[in-house]
C-alpha cells in the first residue's frame, strides 16, 4: 500500500469514529424541547381565576352631596364618620319606583356570578301622618336572576323592599321582595366591575348610615354589630 493510499484510510477511519461519536451525544441529550406556543401562554396568563369576592360596604358619610336628592346630611354620633343621610318627614307615604321620589345613588364593586344579601342599617324616625318612616326601594344596574334575567334596574318598576319595623331607632333591615311570603332573593351581576345602587325612600322621615352587600359573611344573617367595618 503506497503511503497517499494509507493516509486516505487514516482520515476515513478519523470520520467514522467522529459520527459515531455524534451520535452518542445525540442519544444520550434527546430530542430538542417542542417549540412553545405563545398564545397558549398568554390565554393561560389572561385566565387567571378572580379572588374572593369582598363584603361591600358603604358608608353614608362618604357620599358626595350630589349623591343625594332630597335626602339630606343629618349629624348622628352612633353613626361611622358621625353622619347619617335621611328624608325630612311631612307625614307622606310615597310611591315606589320609576317614580322619581327622593333617593340616593352611589357605585360600588361587585364580581360576576356571585350571590349577594343586601341589608341596610336604617333609622326608623318617628311617626307621622300616613308615614312610618321606615321604608326603602332599592335597585341596580346589571343584577340579574338565577336564569340571567335583568331585575332591579333602576328607573323601572322592579325594586327591593326594605321595611324596617315600627318601633324608633336603628336596626339592620334585609332587602327583600314586597310579599312577606316569599323569601329574601340573593342578588347577581351579570359582569363584573362597577354597578349602580339607587336607593329611594318609600316612606318620609327615614334614614340610614350603612349600606350592605354581602357574598360570605352576611349573606344568611343581619350584621349582629351597630358598624360594619370595611
Amino acid at each position: 500500500m503506497t503511503k497517499r493510499i494509507k493516509i486516505l484510510a487514516g482520515v476515513l477511519l478519523l470520520l467514522v469514529f467522529l459520527g459515531l461519536a455524534l451520535v452518542g451525544v445525540g442519544k444520550e441529550s434527546g430530542p430538542p424541547p417542542a417549540p412553545v406556543n405563545s398564545s397558549v401562554v398568554a390565554e393561560t396568563q389572561l385566565k387567571k381565576p378572580e379572588g374572593a369576592p369582598r363584603e361591600v360596604v358603604v358608608y353614608a358619610s362618604d357620599l358626595p352631596k350630589s349623591a343625594l336628592s332630597e335626602f339630606e346630611f343629618w349629624n348622628d354620633p352612633a353613626s361611622p364618620g358621625g353622619r347619617m343621610v335621611g328624608t325630612p318627614n311631612n307625614g307622606d307615604q310615597l310611591d315606589p319606583p320609576p317614580e322619581n321620589d327622593p333617593n340616593v345613588t352611589f357605585k360600588v364593586e361587585v364580581q360576576q356570578g356571585v350571590p349577594y344579601r343586601c341589608w341596610i342599617h336604617m333609622k326608623v324616625g318617628a311617626p307621622k301622618g300616613k308615614s312610618q318612616a321606615n321604608m326603602l326601594w332599592v335597585q341596580f344596574s346589571d343584577a340579574v336572576d338565577k336564569a340571567n334575567k335583568e331585575i332591579f334596574k333602576p328607573g323601572t318598576g322592579s325594586y327591593l323592599t326594605v321595611h324596617g319595623p315600627a318601633r324608633e331607632g336603628w336596626t339592620w333591615v334585609g332587602c327583600g321582595l314586597a310579599d312577606p311570603k316569599w323569601s329574601e332573593p340573593p342578588i347577581y351581576f351579570r359582569t363584573s366591575g362597577e354597578v349602580t345602587v339607587r336607593l329611594q325612600a318609600g316612606m318620609e322621615g327615614v334614614g340610614f348610615d350603612q349600606f350592605l352587600l354581602s357574598p360570605a359573611r352576611f349573606l344568611e344573617k343581619p350584621p349582629s354589630e351597630a358598624v360594619v367595618k370595611k
